[in-house]
């Protein structure tokens, strides 16, 4: 795999988020929405999850990653860049795929949030019952 000017566009999804992302050659800075991954998601552990394509691919640090995220939270907007980015990778070199596979990477998480119901608290819950 060269790191000799790549270019690549891929999107990811989970739960109502998106992310458009260009996987291109560079130092390793990652910019959501034109601000550093850092100060976007705010909490280590989602930023983490972003970052971990790159750590299981051992490319971190050559690749810089540019996204556009939209909808969800931030929690789904990071599952969404984690996605798209695995997507890129393999887009870039097809010998990552069985390891970021492996790792659950490439699966789109698809759980979303149920719709309430007609007659019920929430999506599942009864109304409590009353004998008389």
């Amino acid at each position: 795999m060269s790191t000799a000017q790549v270019r690549i566009q891929a999107t990811g999804k989970r739960k109502t988020s998106v992310a458009r992302i260009i996987l291109e050659s560079g130092d390793g800075t990652i910019t959501c929405n034109g601000r550093p991954i850092e100060d976007f998601f705010g909490r280590k552990v989602l930023v983490t999850a972003a970052k971990s394509p790159l750590v299981a691919a051992g490319v971190e640090g050559q690749f810089s990653v540019r996204a556009r995220l939209d909808g969800g939270g931030i929690s789904g907007q990071a599952g969404a860049l984690r996605h798209a980015v695995a997507r890129a990778l393999v887009e870039m070199d097809e010998n990552l795929r069985p390891e970021l596979k492996r790792e659950g990477f490439l699966t789109r998480d698809a759980r979303e949030k149920e719709r309430k119901k007609a007659g019920l608290k929430g999506a599942r819950k009864r109304p409590q019952f009353s004998k008389r």
